[in-house]
């Protein structure tokens, strides 16, 4: 039967807004869309959910799929109107640091601590190694001062509807995902990207002092691993990640040269 608004009553008390849609083929388009047509209709923390969604986008120009009612699409507004842009970095780091805790306390419940969750740099989040959920944040044309950042968590997923032998959902995991799991999961996720946000914005941007930078490479599993970067021009790099910069770059270590890494598709070297 699909979700509806009145199964995110947790999230409803975090988020500004909450609408909830049957089906759609992209949430982000979506709700770039709306934001860039009424931004007043779309405050900060508003967010669009469906469990359906046919034409899910991901990171450079990657198209996402999951058959009906096996993945959670989630797509929130963000006002970084007091960040600068080079802070604004943060945000996708953010959103996978935020959705790795809401991930961890949604399996340490029911499942005692079996799992470990870590988040691969950028903002994939992982479970025991697999992928769980992608993360994509893109900028309201018109609106530059939001940011929409849209997420897609494999739920109830069956082990033969997984994409990749990397992934993984919550139900292969052990879960039973019902409305109220799905709620929690909303509603933490929400809750720690609000604050972490916030957090950023307090500090003018200051990602250190802010306590931010601190919490994103803590939840990084990507930092101490040996890693395959390929780079936007084709190249690859590789060696070990030693941390996060200032402004959430990828420090990757090979022999005594250190290269920062601002975008690439990141591989743990097994």
């Amino acid at each position: 039967m699909g979700l509806h608004i009145l199964d995110f009553p947790a999230a409803a008390t975090v988020a500004t807004r909450v609408e909830v849609v049957s089906r759609t083929g992209s949430t982000n388009a979506d709700l770039v869309r709306d934001h860039t047509l009424d931004p007043g209709a779309w405050p900060n923390l508003s967010v669009l959910v469906t469990d359906d969604q046919t034409d899910g986008r991901g990171r450079r120009g990657r198209t996402w799929e999951a058959p009906a009612g096996s993945a959670l699409a989630i797509s929130v507004v963000l006002d970084v109107s007091g960040l600068r842009p080079v802070d604004r970095g943060w945000i996708p780091l953010i959103a996978g640091a935020a959705l790795t805790r809401a991930v961890a306390g949604q399996l340490s419940a029911p499942l005692g601590d079996t799992h470990t969750v870590r988040m691969k740099w950028p903002n994939d989040v992982l479970v025991d190694g697999r992928k769980v959920c992608g993360i994509l944040a893109e900028v309201a044309p018109g609106a530059q001062d939001s940011i929409v950042v849209g997420a897609g968590v494999n739920t109830a997923m069956t082990a033969e509807q997984l994409p990749t032998p990397t992934a993984t959902s919550l139900a292969v995991l052990g879960m039973t995902v019902t409305p109220p799991v799905l709620d929690t999961l909303l509603a933490d996720y929400l809750a720690a990207l609000g604050e972490l946000v916030g957090a950023l914005l307090m500090e003018d941007g200051d990602a250190s002092r802010s306590g931010v930078h601190d919490e994103v490479e803590a939840l990084c599993g990507t930092i101490g691993s040996s890693v395959r970067v390929h780079l936007p021009d084709g190249t690859e790099l590789v060696g070990e990640a030693v941390r996060i910069g200032p402004h959430g770059e990828l420090v990757v270590r090979n022999g005594v040269d250190e290269t920062s890494v601002v975008a690439g598709d990141v591989v743990h070297v097994r």
